[in-house]
């Protein structure tokens, strides 16, 4: 019994660290690179700070509903 209940507290430990991750934006760059290398296999991706550089330019543009 002890066993199973450190295996649910990891697993509910690894998906706050998943939520967390993902709400944050940290996976951002990595999730760009996984669809770009999927649908465009022959071109170079961005690099990581043309990536962060665009994506905040972007939110400058078009602010949306962000609140700062």
């Amino acid at each position: 019994m002890c066993t199973r209940g450190w295996a649910l507290v990891v697993q509910a430990g690894r998906g706050v660290r998943w939520y967390m991750t993902n709400l944050m934006g940290d996976s951002a760059y990595g999730t760009y690179v996984a669809h770009h290398r999927r649908v465009h296999p022959n071109e170079e991706p961005m690099t990581e700070r043309q990536f962060w550089r665009q994506k905040m330019d972007d939110q400058d543009r078009n602010p949306g509903a962000r609140c700062c």
